[in-house]
Order: structure tokens, then sequence, then C-alpha cells
């Protein structure tokens, strides 16, 4: 009797919607039985759903319920982010029928309109939204928390949007804030192209991007964000907005705005926040074929007080970095594409070098962070200081230390070797696609390779990668064939446990599975053998299997081992290096 009874309550529960939801929930460990049956039981006396029941007592989280109805339905579950939202999907349902029914249009797939749903067994609400949008519906399940915050991103910027459409004339012009600092705590000051610059700064801010590209295409104006190396759209706007929205940024930049034909560069601050931090923008306008283009860098003062642990050079690798920087004389070369972290990794070796004993001085292209105790120069090639004379000029005024934001030329290059010969430590960038790369470029640029490695202690290559969210990342197995496929470097390994993992997404991250980056290094010393290598004039890919020989370790493998503690994912490292 007792196993008959036992035997119709587990029909019910699996004839139930709720029942199927629980014992999904069961089945992946995410409740108990105990649980399950402590839910039924209060759902007796109480009229809400099975699963709003064991949310409310605290028995599962909302996005393992979620994933459950998800299942129960035979629906797909997706973590929103903004890039889930195809802005053309907006208009086909109106504001207040979204929100009323907690809804959000994702696409258009093969003709139907994906919406992401928190309920999709409400079935008069998807039927309203069939009509209303006059697209046959595909829904999918999201947590209500992210569809409303959602909405309230793409609602808040249309509204911005709206309401400079309607709005006659240009306030672009204003007065007041240009060359000063600009705060954009608060979005709704100032006229309606104020506060639609001001939101887009700030939610670059907010985002974490550290760049901002305002593109002007064939029927609108596009922003999008770079977050971790890696660019994304945002908003759009009516193309006809665009010489509002450029002039503006163009006033804040204390640029020419009448000049559209030639490309122009300025710079602002931008007050954050509440709390004061202030973030320096340096600004570039390009004209293009389909109007002038605006770039702009977000540089937070906080980045120049980064050190030099926080940066992800391997322990020995760093160690013998800072025995070579810390002699009273010689060059450091650091190599990389544009954006690859160059800069960063120098002001970091000039943060421990700036002590009151030591004379720095720096000549830049631009002066990206500037910092206390340290004489920097901005180079102004229509005044005539280059990096040659600028650097010619800085060795007659007893420098301990210089840096010089990159060699582009003979002139350079032979002035930076000369300083490192006769008595300075000079730090440098040059643009190689490795460590290996950088002796050969500088012999040909004209430079002697004998005085080239009697000058240069080490090379530094560098990419970034970015790194995952610990608040969310999920650990993975991968197989040794795949490691061995990659390249991993199991010589390096020291018997560690593996512990790869995979990006997932959440609203520390933006749902990206990723926050902020970490370097990926090669260093080269010049040893013996790379200076014999170097006076042969040999290739850099001579020099740089006798470098791995000697123990250097490439970016690569640096790399894959970071994926193996679970820093960065494989598929970074391998679209970051070769």
């Amino acid at each position: 009797m007792r196993d008959a009874s036992r035997g119709r309550r587990s029909a019910e529960r699996e004839s139930s919607p709720g029942g199927r939801v629980g014992e999904i929930l069961v089945s992946r460990g995410k409740l108990s039985e105990e649980q399950f049956k402590a839910g039924l039981e209060a759902k007796r006396t109480d009229s809400r759903r099975i699963g709003e029941i064991l949310l409310s007592l605290g028995f599962v989280s909302e996005e393992d319920l979620a994933r459950a109805i998800a299942e129960a339905c035979g629906l797909e579950y997706v973590a929103l982010t903004e890039d889930s939202v195809d802005p053309a999907t907006i208009p086909l349902l109106s504001e207040k029928a979204l929100r009323k029914y907690a809804a959000l249009p994702l696409k258009v797939e093969d003709g139907r309109l994906v919406l992401a749903v928190s309920d999709p067994t409400n079935v008069l609400a998807l039927d309203d939204l069939k009509t209303l949008s006059e697209h046959p519906v595909r829904p999918v399940v999201a947590l209500e928390e992210d569809i409303k915050k959602l909405q309230d991103r793409v609602f808040g910027i249309d509204e911005e949007v709206s309401e400079l459409i309607g709005t006659s004339g240009d306030d672009s012009r204003r007065r007041g804030d240009e060359g000063g600092t600009l705060s954009v705590s608060r979005v709704d000051e100032g006229g309606p192209v104020i506060r639609l610059v001001n939101s887009i700064i700030r939610r670059a801010l907010v985002e974490g991007a550290s760049d901002i590209h305002i593109e002007p295409r064939t029927e609108e104006l596009v922003v999008r964000y770079r977050v971790d190396g890696v660019l994304k759209r945002g908003m759009s706007t009516p193309l006809r907005l665009k010489d509002s929205v450029i002039s503006r940024f163009k006033i804040l930049g204390d640029l020419d705005i009448s000049e559209k034909r030639l490309p122009q560069d300025g710079r602002f601050t931008v007050e954050a926040g509440d709390d004061g931090r202030l973030v320096d923008v340096r600004m570039a306008s390009l004209p293009s074929v389909r109007g002038e283009k605006v770039v702009l860098r977000l540089l937070a003062h906080e980045m120049a007080k980064i050190g030099l642990e926080e940066l992800g050079l391997p322990q020995e690798a760093l160690r013998f970095y800072r025995s070579v920087f810390n002699r009273p004389y010689g060059g450091v070369v650091v190599t990389g594409p544009t954006g690859s972290g160059k800069s960063t990794t120098l002001y970091a070796t000039l943060g421990e070098l700036n002590e009151v004993e030591r004379n720095i001085v720096t000549i830049e292209d631009p002066v990206e962070y500037r910092i206390e105790g340290i004489t920097q120069i901005q180079i102004h090639p229509a005044a005539g200081l280059t990096f040659a004379s600028g650097l010619r000029h800085i060795l007659r005024g007893d420098p301990d230390v210089v840096m010089v934001g990159e060699i582009r030329d003979r002139e350079t290059a032979e002035l930076f070797v000369e300083a490192a010969l006769t008595g300075h430590m000079v730090l440098a960038t040059l643009h190689t696609n490795d460590a290996a790369g950088a002796l050969p470029r500088l012999t040909n640029m004209g430079i002697d390779p004998f005085l080239t490695t009697s000058a240069i202690g080490c090379v530094v290559a560098q990419r970034l990668a970015r790194r995952l969210c610990e608040g969310c990342k999920e650990p993975i197995s991968v197989s040794e064939a795949v490691l061995r496929n990659v390249g991993f470097p199991f010589d390096l390994w020291q018997d560690e446990e593996m512990a790869f993992h995979k990006p997932v997404g959440c609203e520390k991250c933006h749902g990206s599975g990723y926050f902020r980056r970490v370097g990926v290094y090669e260093l080269m010393p010049v040893t013996e053998e790379v200076e014999t290598l170097a006076l042969l004039r040999s290739s850099a890919d001579e020099i740089g299997r006798a470098a791995v020989k000697a123990g250097m370790v490439r970016m690569r493998a640096d790399g894959l081992t970071k994926a193996a503690r679970g820093v960065t994912p494989i598929e970074e490292i391998l679209r970051t290096t070769v």
C-alpha cells in the first residue's frame, strides 16, 4: 500500500509542470528530495507556483530555477548581455508591452522573433506579443531581473535619443566645461546633445572600456566600445545627429570644429563619479568618406600605479627583468603591436625606479599617464620636438633613467644605444612581433649589431589576453591530445594539478565571462649565443631558437600555463599568440 502511494505521488509530480521542474532540480543536484517534499507540502496552503515557493524558501537560486523551467518547457536558457539584443528588433514591440510581460526581443531568426521571457508558461502573454509584433515568436528563458535591467538600459538610451531627435537647435557648443574636467556622474544635466555624450562616456566607464569609437555609417551613427581588448556594439543614433554629437566631442577635446578634412588630436579629463576618480581621455578625429570618426582612449589615473607583480610576468622572468632595469646603465626594449600593454609595463617599471635619488625623464607620444616625480615630455613634431631631438636634449640634462615612448627611426635608435652605453638606464618600446625580432629590427635601422648587443640587457615581448571572471568561470577538462595539439609546454609544468576553466557570464562581467586582462610575456636575455647570432646578422627565427635553448619561455607557452591555472581560457591564448 505504501509503495502504491509513493508511486502515485511520483506520477503526480511528473505530470504537473511544477513537479517536472522539481524533478529536474533534484536530478541536477540543485535540490534535495527532502527540500522538494517540503516545497510540495507548503504548496498545499500556498497559491504560488512550486518554483516560487522553492525560491522563497531559499532552496534554489533564481538561475537554477530558470534553467529548470527552460528544460521543463523544452526551451533554451540564455544569460542576457547587451550584445544579446539586436537594436533593430526593439521597435517591433512597445516598451509598455515588454515591461508588462517582462519580455525582451533579441533577434529575428528564420523569420521568427526570438523573445526572452521569464515565464514561458504564460501562453496569453506570448500570444499578445506575437500579435503586437506581427511575427511568429520563439521564446527563450532568461532571468526576470536580467530582462528588467536590460530593458532599463535599452529604453533609457532610446529615451535619450528620442528627446534629442525631438529637440531643435544644437546645444553642443555650450560653454563652461571645455578645456577642464567633465563630470559624467549625472547624465541628466545640460541639453540633449550634452546628456547624450555624457551617457556615451558614462557607459564606457561603467563597462570598463578602454576605447570608444563613434563611427558614421550609411544610415546611422554607431557607438562601439572596446572592453578587454574586444570591440562590442553600443548604441546608435540617426545619421543626421552626427554633426552635433561629433562637434560636442571636438569641443571637449579643444579641437577645431570647423576643420573636417584633416585628422586632429586632443584630450580632456573626466570625473568618473562621486568619489572624484579622474580619467584622462585621449581623442582623435579621423576624416572618412562617410564623415568624421572619433576615437577616444580612456586612461584611468590609477592604472599608472599598477605594480609589476600585477601584470602577469612569470616569477623567474620578473626577477631577471628587475635585475636588468636596476642596473646603473643599459637598455631595456619592450616590443609588441599597438594595444599590447607596452606602455603599462614601462610605467610599472618607472614606478619601481621612481625615487628621490633618481632623475627620470620620459619623452612620449602621447603622455598617457602623468606621474608625480617624473619629468614627462610630449613630442611636438610641428614645433621641431621629435623623439630624436627631444632625446638629444634630455641627455644634456643629467638624467639617470630615460624612457623613450617609441623607437621609430635610425636617429632615435642611435641615441638610445648611445645613452645606454654612456651611463644611463634607457627604457624604450619597439614594434616587432616577438622578442627575437628586436635585434634584427635595430640592425635594419642601420645600427651596428655590436653596439646594439652591448647596450641592451633584455627584450620583453608581450600580448594581452582576456582574464576570466572569477565570479562565474566554470572548470572544464581538456584532453592530453588537445593540449599536445595546441603545443602545451609539458616540460615547463611542475606536476601541478591543471585547472582549465571556461567563461560563463554574470553581472560583474556584464555577461561576457571576462573581467580585465592579463599579460602574456616572453623575456629574452641577450646572452653570448644571442649576441653572436646578432653579430652574424642572423634571422629572428634563429635568434629565437637560440634564446629558447638558453631558457626563454615563448609567449604561447606562458599563455598556456596561465590557462592551465584558470587565469584565461585556451581560446584566448590561441587568439592572441602564434
